[in-house]
């Protein structure tokens, strides 16, 4: 398979009222056309930002201070915002974590599922809201014609999440960025959602960036994982070598954060501490305030190191272990 994307050096920044913070600093990774790759970690680690960093959507504080983001032979972060539009919800679409607020209130469903389909497809009114009603259908909705012509405060919010992928959809993208699509969701609905973005993925040969902290979500979706920690990427691998395999302290204690089922009066070991502030980053390895693992060495900032075939590993204990 070829590289539908490939992120290089990527820092982003953002302006505060106490100064410059850099919440995604040299993150590098690829995604192949028709692969599934899981970002995790804790809130705070720069996961969303990561995302949002590749069509730019930071806000007026936020920018790309360092890196490239080349999609299909196009370096994304050369281009100006109108460049960009041409990307925007048609070879790259994203779905946001919140379906509550990601929806306009005073807007029809069907008004703002048309909008990105004319916008990009050049389509007349009466073709568009065809190909809104055959989009919604795609997504599980038996009464598309109704939904249509209803409000979003009327859905609910497995409801909401539906049309948010239908309008990721409109234009058939290459690649989906999905933000935690199913955190505000109950568990048979975040299924129902999680079935159709891999229905997405076999149908349409869609590549998925997915980002999560639910593990069990990464086993049942992801190709590969990628794992965050303080806005840098602490470890790489295909999915089962990740689960077989962790070589990171910090993605061995989110493992051993999972419970299982065929374990009786089970206890779950957590990670102590926080994520770092962004404004007080350590010297060093970022996790060594968390780590049993820490020594003098994790005093000087570990690589991103090759270990084993595919598998990436950020950390001086780990380096060592497999020597």
């Amino acid at each position: 398979m070829n590289n539908l994307l490939e992120v290089r050096h990527l820092k982003t920044s953002y302006r505060t009222e106490q100064g410059e913070v850099t919440p995604v600093d040299d993150v590098s990774f690829t995604l192949k056309e028709g692969e599934t790759l899981c970002i995790v970690g804790e809130s705070g680690c720069g996961k969303s930002v990561t995302s949002l960093s590749i069509l730019r959507l930071l806000g007026r504080n936020g920018f790309l201070k360092h890196g490239s983001i080349v999609f299909q032979g196009k370096d994304l972060a050369s281009l100006s915002d109108r460049e960009l539009n041409a990307y925007r919800g048609k070879d790259i679409a994203m779905v946001f974590q919140d379906p509550m607020s990601s929806l306009n209130p005073v807007y029809t469903i069907g008004n703002q599922l048309t909008e990105p389909i004319r916008l990009h497809l050049g389509l007349g009114r009466r073709e568009a809201r065809n190909h809104a009603v055959r989009l919604l259908k795609e997504v599980g909705f038996p009464r598309a014609e109704a939904v249509m012509d209803q409000y979003p405060h009327t859905l609910s919010g497995g409801m909401k999440q539906r049309v948010m992928i239908a309008m990721a959809l409109a234009c058939h993208p290459k690649l989906l960025v999905a933000d935690e699509p199913t955190t505000a969701l109950d568990v048979t609905i975040q299924a129902q959602i999680l079935d159709l973005m891999k229905s997405i993925r076999s149908e349409h040969g869609t590549s998925i960036m997915l980002i999560t902290h639910d593990l069990g979500v990464v086993a049942e979706m992801a190709d590969r994982v990628m794992v965050m920690y303080a806005g840098q990427v602490v470890e790489e691998a295909d999915v089962q070598e990740l689960f077989d395999r962790p070589l990171h302290p910090y993605t061995a204690g989110l493992m051993r954060s999972i419970p299982h089922l065929e374990i009786e009066d089970e206890v779950l070991q957590s990670i102590p501490g926080a994520v770092p502030s962004l404004k007080d980053m350590p010297a060093g390895c970022r996790y060594q305030a968390r780590c049993p693992l820490v020594s003098e060495r994790c005093m000087t900032a570990p690589p991103l190191k090759e270990s084993g075939k595919g598998h990436k590993v950020r950390c001086w204990v780990a380096e060592e272990a497999s020597a």
